[in-house]
């Protein structure tokens, strides 16, 4: 085959291929120009709806509107306060079905119940309005959590237990750090519950001796890692001491210590085990201070009660937009039934 005949040839397959990119590209654009028509099309048939129909939508919006707004000025204001705590012992359980309990009291309006629990009056008994408790979620819990398993049983029994099955099984309960919340029309009554509710969980003799196996066991974890750490140091002083006493002996023609590489990895090792060591007796402390509670409090509940917000709290905006909604959504089913008769014929 010629030289000419060649490029002739590849010529028309670059025409070709331009051809094909060409039309691709021009239906991409009818595809994209199609779209916006559409959407325009959609945006105009609703500024029509919306224009045929606006004032029906706006009275419907305005007469539930101020309905709503007569039922907030009558409502009642409620206060709500925040207790932050990090239960031990796996007492959390316990904690949530404590709160599950006084928020029943409060539903069932048993008076009695909650005046002798709280050590509260009636009239402030009556203010309740609720307990609730709820998990501050954080990834970082779930991946200690899931370290902490490894590190607690044969890794080779979970070689297939993958994180994403660990996170499947983790629970509200399991998260470190809750937070309680009450409810009451009064806003000063808060810092009466905070007692009452850790004391539920501190006096139980179940936790109280976990508390004390525990404690005991860091104790005796800490005292035998520091005898070990003394003598990882006086075994790293003697064998200091006896390298540089061999150091300062004489030495006779150019021999050459060829155990001088082995010195230096045992004093490495040594090194390393009282780094470890340190370490060990670091992570025992910060034990010790998290778990000489039952109940870690990290914040109590204010003096001072926040009054409650929320948008779904505010009926004028609730139900002026079921008003706006509800009006556009029956329209459109009358359009829609009118369009179906007009079809049938």
């Amino acid at each position: 085959m010629s030289t000419k005949q060649q490029n002739n040839e590849e010529e028309v397959d670059l025409g070709s291929l331009f051809q094909i990119i060409g039309r691709a590209f021009s239906r991409f654009i009818n595809f994209i120009v199609t779209i916006f028509i559409g959407l325009f099309d959609v945006l105009i048939i609703s500024l029509l709806f919306f224009r045929k129909h606006a004032i029906k939508i706006i009275i419907a919006g305005v007469v539930l509107g101020t309905v709503g707004y007569f039922l907030d000025s009558n409502k009642e204001i409620i206060y709500e306060s925040k207790m932050l705590v990090k239960p031990n012992f796996n007492s959390t359980s316990q904690l949530y079905s404590n709160i599950k309990f006084y928020n029943d009291l409060v539903g069932q309006e048993e008076y009695e119940l909650l005046i002798n629990t709280f050590n509260i009056n009636e009239d402030e008994a009556k203010s309740l309005r609720g307990f609730s408790i709820k998990p501050i979620k954080n990834e970082n819990d779930i991946v200690s959590g899931y370290d902490e398993l490894l590190a607690s049983v044969d890794t080779i029994s979970l070689r297939n237990y993958k994180i994403a099955e660990f996170k499947e099984a983790f629970t509200n309960n399991n998260y470190k750090v809750h937070e309680i919340k009450v409810r009451s029309t009064k806003n000063k009554i808060f810092t009466k519950f905070d007692g009452a509710i850790l004391s539920s969980i501190i006096n139980n003799d179940y936790f109280k001796k976990l508390k004390e196996s525990e404690n005991v066991n860091l104790n005796r974890s800490y005292d035998l890692y520091q005898k070990n750490l003394k003598d990882a140091d006086t075994l790293r002083k003697v064998y200091m001491k006896a390298l540089l006493d061999e150091a300062k002996k004489p030495t006779q023609g150019t021999s050459i210590d060829m155990g001088s590489r082995g010195n230096g990895d045992n004093e490495i090792q040594l090194f390393s085990i009282s780094r470890n060591l340190n370490s060990n007796l670091s992570k025992i402390n910060e034990d010790k201070a998290h778990k000489t509670e039952i109940v870690n409090v990290i914040s109590s509940f204010q003096k001072i009660g926040s009054k409650e917000k929320g948008l779904l709290k505010n009926k004028m905006l609730v139900l002026g937009a079921i008003g706006v909604l509800g009006t556009v959504l029956i329209l459109l089913l009358k359009e829609l039934n009118g369009f179906l008769n007009n079809y049938k014929k």
